[in-house]
């Protein structure tokens, strides 16, 4: 394929994916921080708060299972325009609950909706964007998710601070999602004559993307058992990476709440930290190409792990807030330099001609953790102390950057490039 046409390829899907992703992320983005702030004017207690900002990671997690299916069934673009949909349903639902069980109902549906969203627009970009400039379609898409974690705080702290309503949040998502909905519906599909042939033809094969998501999905449990070896081994490390990172979107603006910090405050520090994050996303590939993928995963696993320990000390500090402040500033470095290394592990140890069903399994190894710290951080809240809660999320890491450390280079080793690849 020439450059010119690895250019017109990407011009033709940048509209319909790239812009749905950013508008999707930022909404997201804009509600995270601010989960826990809105069920403690609930009334919910601080674990509480933690368990119900734990329910968007368990949505996704659960979503996982059925999605690969469902946009098989539905098609790429229908599947995130429905997910769309579906979110706003689940954010109104939130903007008016009259308690956390509703609340947590919301946010829960909203976590669905995301899982399906994700699955889709990885299916779009594998059908309509071509082999030799995949990756960096993806990397690319990488980056655009973190641009929304970015701004999507910046957004919640002036719209909190200008109708002095946390809830209000919440309608910066709503109008996200169904920005996002009206731009798949309104841009031209590139898939569409693919599309029309499959609606006259039910028989017609699925697409690229589609294939492979219904094989993900499909072949998840038989999959997790064939490779549970590596998925027990390396796998572990993988989940306790995914843990690492969803806990720090669930114990940062707790616990913003048990020091008193403000919610359009809290989403505003938090939009700075996403800064640093977004900001590294390039790097860390770079790293991972220059000097192996240890090179990202233990700072990563390594930093993540200090934060954690740091900030469980400084709760009763007189200065808590600034190393509230600094701990976030440091948890968002240590989280840019590991970005992708999940996908590219799971890139590394996938069978290369037949890849999707172990990515599947891969996928969720990563998504169970992701789902299970901020469970642990809201029960460990609720018997002891979300300080203690703190420390235990930091030993994690250090036990996950062991893991790594053992296993990375058992099953993916690196092999250096000639220098030329490199410059």
């Amino acid at each position: 394929m020439t450059q010119s046409t690895a250019s017109f390829s990407m011009r033709s899907v940048a509209l319909a994916a790239f812009l749905p992703a950013a508008l999707f992320a930022v909404g997201e983005g804009a509600i995270i921080p601010i989960i826990p702030v809105a069920s403690d004017s609930l009334g919910a207690s601080l674990a509480l708060s933690a368990f119900v900002a734990a329910l968007i990671l368990v949505g996704e997690l659960v979503g996982d299972i059925p999605s690969g299916w469902l946009v098989a069934r539905t098609g790429e673009r229908p599947a995130m325009i429905g997910a769309s949909l579906v979110a706003v349903v689940g954010l109104v639902v939130c903007l008016v609950a009259p308690n956390v069980a509703v609340l947590s109902v919301g946010i829960f549906l909203v976590g669905l909706a995301t899982a399906v969203f994700a699955l889709a627009r990885h299916a779009f970009m594998t059908t309509f964007v071509p082999p030799e400039i995949r990756a960096r379609a993806l990397s690319s898409l990488g980056g655009v998710f973190r641009f929304g974690y970015f701004v999507g705080p910046f957004l919640s702290a002036g719209v909190i601070r200008l109708t002095g309503s946390t809830q209000s949040a919440f309608w910066i998502d709503i109008v996200a999602c169904l920005a996002a909905a009206a731009v798949l519906v309104l841009v031209k599909d590139p898939g569409a004559e693919l599309r029309e042939r499959t609606l006259r033809d039910p028989a017609a094969p699925l697409s690229t993307g589609e294939v492979e998501v219904k094989r993900e999905s499909e072949g998840l449990f038989p999959t997790l058992w064939r490779y549970r070896g590596l998925l027990v081994k390396l796998g572990s490390g993988a989940a306790l990476i995914g843990a690492m990172r969803s806990g720090r979107q669930v114990i940062l603006p707790l616990w913003a709440v048990s020091i008193g910090i403000g919610s359009s405050e809290t989403a505003l520090i938090i939009g700075i930290a996403g800064a640093i994050d977004f900001g590294l996303f390039y790097t860390s590939g770079w790293i991972m190409d220059r000097w192996g993928r240890m090179w990202s995963a233990m700072p990563c696993m390594v930093g993540l792990g200090i934060s954690y320990l740091v900030l469980s000390v400084t709760h009763a500090l007189p200065a808590n807030v600034t190393w509230f402040i600094g701990v976030a500033m440091f948890m968002s470095l240590a989280n840019g330099v590991g970005s992708g290394i999940l996908m590219t592990l799971g890139s590394d140890l996938a069978d290369k001609d037949d890849p999707a069903p172990f990515l599947g399994a891969w996928r969720f190894t990563g998504d169970f953790g992701s789902a299970a710290a901020p469970l642990v951080i809201s029960g460990l809240t609720a018997l002891v102390s979300i300080s203690l809660a703190s420390g235990v999320m930091g030993v994690l890491g250090f036990i996950g950057a062991a893991i790594l450390l053992r296993y990375v280079p058992r099953y993916a080793p690196h092999r250096p490039r000639k220098a030329a690849a490199l410059s």
